[in-house]
């Protein structure tokens, strides 16, 4: 089922995508998806497809409000960005400054050089975390103060490297409060969302806008109860793709008549220059993604994924063109259908795309070599002792690299287990282990424990994540302090 539309892109072109849509829908078992195209201030295309939720028979529309997961980053960022123009907030000040009794604990590093733009790029030291409650169990979202003194903990030197942290972003909610005197959902709805017109947009889901939401659906096809997180700046909005478009436009400086100037030029353009290093020409900046070379555009922008959602808004600035793709499924169709948009609307995309896939497929005949097994280098080779860093204690920890690339690890008085899935790359070491690190938090589910340690002449230090095993209830990564010191 799709929702009356009227649309200024090509009907034939249109049709196509929404082809593939309907098949999607039917062959991936997904409840909904919502598009909308703008290019050059206009809205050309906004569509529901498919059940909002499935036992009411609410059918999907542009003003279907779907939970946004990590899309909240870049929303989160313009509310900070309007307190950084007012002059509440410096953003190459440290975010300790802004932050209450609880501080960031640098193991590494300065933690005076952790500023907000190093938060808001994900390069301030902060590592893997999230970390869910589900509304039908009897565990709290703890206040964010007892949430940064238990995991506010930089395992790398700020500036050192990128490494996504949706902590961060919750860190930027907390300090968007404090600045302004205001709860974060009242002073987004306030500053960010009623000035751009965003009617159907808000952090979480109030019972004033209950009956425009999309349920989020598990992978079993049934609706996932409600749940929260210790890091709403990074995950808690809720939008329309009509919303969300609007919100695209206005970050491309195409601004409608009823939108507010709530953030100059030139704090946009801030906004979407890198200061942080993903990877092969993409780079993160203040709540964007920024690639260079997107089948020959430059692009910014977000995606998005937890229970029961799939995101994507995609900006091609030097064609005034804003793309979102919105699921009530896990799944990877917004980034298709996406991707189709782009290739209906820019030829030269399309060109691009269909080289790249090309390339691809010719790539996958060609015989590939098998991973290399570990082998560990000599200044590795022999036994590493220290810790694990806790809320609740310090655990010993040992590690034993042998010759035959064996890692034998004990965690305090456990049985000795195996490092798995290893690899040593630029002096970083990955693994993955069983063990019980003896917390409360990481305990509410089965987990492994996976280590993410850097080379520091004769020191190993970083993180050990409990990471949840796939099960029933949205699992956690939970990072912690680590560090270990060659023997002998």
């Amino acid at each position: 089922m799709n929702n009356k539309v009227k649309t200024k892109i090509h009907n034939d072109q249109c049709n196509d995508v929404r082809d593939l849509i309907r098949a999607k829908l039917v062959e991936l078992s997904i409840p909904s998806l919502a598009v909308a195209v703008a290019q050059n201030g206009k809205i050309l295309w906004e569509e529901g497809f498919g059940w909002a939720d499935r036992e009411n028979r609410v059918p999907a529309n542009e003003h279907t409000m779907y939970s946004l997961a990590s899309i909240s980053k870049p929303i989160t960022a313009t509310g900070l960005m309007i307190l950084k123009e007012r002059g509440k907030l410096d953003l190459d000040r440290p975010i300790n400054d802004y932050l209450g009794d609880a501080k960031l604990k640098a193991w590494v590093g300065n933690p005076d050089e952790a500023t907000v733009r190093r938060i808001a790029n994900h390069s301030s030291g902060l590592p893997l975390h999230y970390h869910f409650f589900h509304e039908d169990e009897p565990y709290q979202r703890p206040p964010m103060d007892e949430t940064i003194r238990r995991y506010g903990n930089l395992v790398t030197a700020p500036g050192e490297k990128y490494q996504y942290a949706n902590l961060g972003y919750g860190i930027l909610d907390y300090v968007i409060s404090r600045l302004s005197g205001k709860s974060y959902p009242d002073f987004m709805r306030e500053e960010v969302f009623l000035p751009l017109n965003m009617t159907h947009t808000s952090v979480h889901i109030g019972l004033r806008l209950k009956k425009y939401q999309a349920a989020r659906y598990g992978s079993d096809g049934l609706p996932i109860p409600f749940y929260d997180f210790d890091h709403p700046g990074a995950s808690a909005v809720f939008s329309s793709a009509h919303d969300l478009v609007r919100f695209g436009m206005f970050h491309l400086k195409a601004h409608l008549p009823d939108q507010k100037a709530i953030l100059s030029d030139e704090t946009i353009d801030e906004m979407q220059h890198p200061t942080a290093d993903v990877s092969n020409g993409n780079g993160y900046g203040i709540g964007w993604r920024i690639n260079d070379n997107e089948m020959g555009y430059r692009s910014v922008r977000h995606s998005g994924g937890m229970g029961g959602v799939s995101t994507v808004l995609v900006l091609v600035p030097s064609e005034k063109l804003a793309v979102v793709a919105l699921t009530n499924s896990s799944s990877p169709l917004p980034d298709q259908i996406s991707k189709e948009i782009l290739s209906v609307m820019l030829p030269e995309y399309a060109r691009n795309r269909a080289l790249s896939e090309t390339q691809k497929e010719q790539e996958k005949g060609q015989s590939q070599e098998p991973a290399p097994s570990f082998e560990p280098t000599p200044e590795l080779i022999g036994k590493w002792s220290g810790s694990v860093h806790t809320y609740k204690r310090d655990i010993p920890l040992t590690f034993w690299f042998k010759e035959s690339g064996d890692v034998h690890v004990q965690l305090g008085d456990q049985l000795k287990t195996l490092l798995n899935d290893m690899s040593f790359k630029d002096g970083c070491l990955g693994g993955r282990m069983m063990g019980d690190i003896g917390t409360e938090d990481a305990n509410r589910r089965p987990y492994h424990l996976h280590t993410a340690l850097k080379l520091r002449g004769q020191v190993l230090n970083g993180a050990i994540t409990a990471i949840s095993l796939p099960g029933p209830r949205l699992g956690n990564a939970l990072s912690h302090w680590v560090e270990l010191k060659k023997q002998g």
